[in-house]
């Protein structure tokens, strides 16, 4: 949970208004332990107060557009979304369970990984790295050996 973020000077750094559902979800994304479905950002948003679920789509696109969110893949259709780089939120890898759908953060050093040996040998512009970590969960891993039994 990040209690170091201005959410509402984040996005009036990228030269965004700082409107109360955008606030609201930078604080869900930024306050939570992993990264989010944008179904799972509307559904929390929506506790609060009405929001159009169209809405949401939209400030998450906003969002990712001014590098203040990433947007994760998960290999299909689906997206989770987390905090981008910046001060408080360092750069780290992703473990994505492919049995339930879960997305969680790796510790930054549990994949050393230097991309300088890269940016010496590539062409071009290096924008961004996403790291993703495959698998199963332990808590799937848990559920699937009870049924074994």
């Amino acid at each position: 949970m990040c209690r170091n973020c201005d959410y509402q000077n984040l996005l009036e750094s990228a030269g965004v208004e700082a409107t109360r559902n955008r606030i609201h979800i930078l604080e869900v994304i930024g306050n939570n332990k992993y990264p989010l479905t944008a179904t799972d950002v509307f559904n929390t948003v929506e506790r609060d107060h009405s929001i159009n679920r169209v809405t949401v789509y939209r400030i998450l696109d906003l969002l990712v557009e001014k590098q203040l969110v990433e947007r994760l893949s998960t290999g299909g259709r689906a997206a989770h979304f987390g905090m981008a780089p910046n001060e408080n939120h360092v750069s780290h890898p992703h473990f994505y369970c492919t049995h339930c759908g879960q997305m969680d953060c790796l510790n930054p050093e549990s994949l050393n990984i230097s991309s300088d040996n890269l940016k010496k040998t590539f062409p071009g512009e290096i924008q961004r790295i996403e790291i993703r970590v495959d698998g199963v969960c332990r808590n799937c891993l848990r559920l699937k050996g009870l049924k074994n039994h």
